[in-house]
């Protein structure tokens, strides 16, 4: 670690300087959907990797905004923290919003009051591409027809299918 100087009062103090850490990711083309993130290192389990940037809204404000935009299109940078607080990461969002969904994820989305990060599962290793599952929470019955609007094309040997969330247990 290096250590920097600086001047106080005609004093000087040795501080250390933040330890700069290599790049550990990387937003690229993927082979699942438009772009992705892909690991430039080897990747522990249990690493938070990033957090999911964006504005902060409503869902009410959500909805007014993007309501008809994304009726029938599973492609959007929305991402519901919790039942207060939605994060569009379309203007001012991080690398995460690059992050593809995966029935059989490497990563997951953790909430700590209203905040989203995302988190390793397993180790990953260099070159491997993140994803998380979106579990899509869509209301109504899941027609076969929204299942073809939010077809995966994740390619996990479990796939379902689809980026829905399984439906609730009445």
């Amino acid at each position: 670690m290096k250590k920097s100087k600086s001047v106080v009062a005609g004093k000087t103090r040795v501080t250390a300087a933040k330890k700069s850490s290599p790049r550990r990711f990387v937003v690229r083309k993927s082979g699942i959907h438009g772009r992705g993130v892909f690991a430039l290192v080897d990747i522990p389990k249990g690493t938070r990797l990033i957090e999911y940037l964006g504005e902060r809204m409503s869902h009410e404000e959500a909805d007014r905004r993007y309501g008809e935009i994304h009726e029938g299109s599973a492609h959007t940078m929305l991402f519901a923290a919790n039942d207060e607080v939605v994060i569009d990461a379309t203007q001012w969002g991080s690398s995460a919003r690059w992050i593809n969904h995966s029935c059989g994820p490497n990563c997951e989305a953790v909430e700590e009051d209203g905040r989203v990060f995302i988190e390793t599962k397993r180790a990953i290793r260099a070159g491997e591409e993140l994803g998380y599952d979106y579990e899509l929470i869509v209301e109504g019955r899941h027609t076969e027809k929204l299942k073809r609007e939010h077809a995966c094309r994740c390619g996990a040997r479990n796939c379902r299918g689809n980026l829905l969330a399984k439906p609730k247990k009445r």
